[in-house]
């Protein structure tokens, strides 16, 4: 997996009644791009991610 900061981490809900959720790379903590990252949710709280199969790097769009 690889990202850069300004992309989108989406993670997917693995059980039902749990929503998905989503958060901005804000800081890389790996060599290349590669994780760990450092993400901020939608809900304004920061943390520390090693990503797993559950998740998805959707990459920022140009001039966004």
């Amino acid at each position: 997996m690889h990202a850069a900061v300004g992309d989108q981490l989406h993670i997917h809900s693995r059980s039902v009644g749990m929503v998905d959720q989503k958060g901005e790379i804000i800081e890389i903590r790996g060599t290349e791009g590669e994780p760990p990252y450092v993400v901020r949710f939608e809900d304004g709280h920061t943390g520390l991610i090693y990503p797993g199969p559950d998740c998805v790097v959707e990459t920022r769009q140009a001039g966004h």
